[in-house]
């Protein structure tokens, strides 16, 4: 419980800072000391039924403002974010742990969807359908209503951008639940909504737990949802979105398959594979968590990323080092218990492997040899800085192995054969495949999974998808009354 009211953050709704309804707290902490940074309030369902109706009234208006308006509103969400960016930064640098540098990109990338999607704002045309000439045709997008967007700890600003841009620009309303352990860059994103002109209702954000996020998935008046997390809670999610036939759009969670073929440039291949494993301490639902590596390479992979892994140094993210700690102490737990466990399957730690004696939630960037595709380290989502480095013989095996898993979110080819690029790009099972490097995608391709990974695509102009609604126009020009043709 806050001792004083500077401490305290609130709810935002209907274009103001309030209170909860029934005035309980939660703390969010700094991972790097265990140190609290604010407390915000416990909403419950009574609070988020304030924050639905405030973004359905609002609903109507924005939807009927001009698009180039919608457009330049977001250009101006931009802008503000952009004026703030050191300041956003920092906060969420400390919120969620991530070194600073990481946090001040995923700030621009925050700033670049809403700029992205202002640009789409008054392009989004519906199709003339060819049909008899005495008849026209015509389909037109519409906004669903009110979005409800449930964002994780892992990227919270960027992510919020991510839906929030498109979902406005298409000229639905929002309603934004952040993680509990990560809420402060949402409520401060809200505000800077706000400030740049949006009306209010547009854009809600109720923090807490579990309650106020069932309390909107399964809400009558929610028209469309997005979830990205984990894929238990997107199972939940959309159990709760059938009770009102809620569209959804989810995007769950990875194991992430980097093939590396003998004659790929090692040091390129180690570089990204470190990078798209160890960034953001691997709490990266596309991070590249298994290498799948050519047996004639394969141990002087492992003497390269092991080196490299030895290399990282680990300090508070606000100190900028090359990895900072996991975002809360339960998911430390759990990222250790999956240490452990590779040991007890039989794996070598060949690097890391331990966490750090001091405070905070910091565990060593780990790699594991000696790993078979069917162990639990190298199938099942650790979502920590633990790579399982797995030899293979030839590109059939290469290929079952990387698709013998439950998800389908990323994956990557390290080749200079560009045939070879190609077709083992086509063979994978994921949303997205890299070539010769990782975290490729940018604001304009779309991004997603296959399998267990998700449903629907966020990012691009593909992502508008989930915002709009199409409909048909069907119109007579024959002044008789014709027969009705079979349909």
């Amino acid at each position: 419980m806050p001792t004083t009211d500077t401490e305290r953050e609130r709810l935002f709704i209907d274009g103001q800072r309030v209170p909860a309804t029934d005035g309980e707290w939660l703390t969010t902490e700094d991972p790097a000391t265990g140190e609290a940074i604010a407390s915000v309030p416990e909403a419950n369902a009574p609070d988020v039924d304030r924050a639905v109706e405030a973004a359905e009234s609002a609903f109507p208006d924005w939807r009927d403002v001009s698009p180039s308006e919608r457009g330049r509103l977001l250009r101006a969400v931009a802008a503000e974010i952009r004026d703030c960016a050191h300041d956003l930064a920092e906060l969420e640098s400390r919120d969620q742990g991530k070194p600073l540098s990481q946090a001040r990109r995923d700030i621009e990338g925050a700033a670049r969807y809403f700029e992205y999607y202002a640009g789409a704002a008054d392009k989004l045309e519906g199709t003339t359908v060819p049909v008899e000439s005495d008849r026209l045709d015509y389909t037109v997008r519409e906004p669903y209503g009110v979005s409800a967007q449930i964002i994780p700890w892992n990227f919270p600003a960027n992510i919020f951008a991510r839906g929030v841009a498109p979902a406005l620009a298409a000229g639905n309303a929002t309603v934004v639940k952040p993680s509990p352990t990560t809420p402060l860059s949402a409520l401060r994103l809200a505000e800077l909504c706000q400030d740049a002109g949006l009306p209010d209702g547009v854009v809600n954000v109720v923090t807490g737990g579990a309650e106020p996020g069932a309390a909107l998935t399964g809400h009558e008046d929610v028209d469309a949802i997005t979830f990205t997390g984990s894929v238990p809670t997107g199972q939940r999610v959309m159990e709760a979105a059938a009770e009102t036939i809620t569209p959804v759009t989810l995007e769950l969670g990875g194991k992430n398959p980097a093939v590396v073929f003998p004659d790929a440039d090692l040091d390129e291949a180690v570089s990204w594979i470190a990078t798209g494993i160890f960034t953001n301490a691997g709490q990266v639902c596309s991070a590249a968590d298994r290498a799948l590596v050519h047996e004639d390479v394969y141990e002087e992979f492992v003497d390269r990323i092991v080196a490299v892994a030895n290399a990282y140094e680990l300090d508070a993210g606000l100190d900028d080092p090359d990895m900072g700690p996991l975002n809360h102490a339960a998911h430390r737990e759990k990222v250790e218990q999956y240490i452990r466990v590779g040991r007890e399957e039989g794996a070598t730690v060949a690097a890391g492997g331990g966490s750090l004696d001091r405070d905070g939630h910091f565990v060593e960037p780990t790699v594991f040899t000696d790993v078979s595709p069917e162990m639990r380290i190298a199938r099942e989502e650790i979502f920590g800085p633990v790579l399982t480095v797995v030899p293979f013989s030839d590109v059939d095996e290469a290929i079952a192995v990387a698709n013998d898993v439950e998800f389908g979110l990323a994956g990557g080819v390290f080749t200079r054969d560009v045939k070879r690029a190609h077709a083992v790009a086509g063979r994978i099972d994921a949303g997205t495949v890299y070539v010769n490097e990782w975290f490729g995608d940018r604001t304009a391709t779309p991004f997603g999974g296959y399998k267990r990974s998700g449903i629907g695509r966020e990012k691009g102009l593909e992502a508008l998808d989930s915002y709009l609604q199409t409909k048909n126009v069907a119109l007579s020009l024959d002044e008789g009354h014709p027969d009705v043709p079979g349909l």
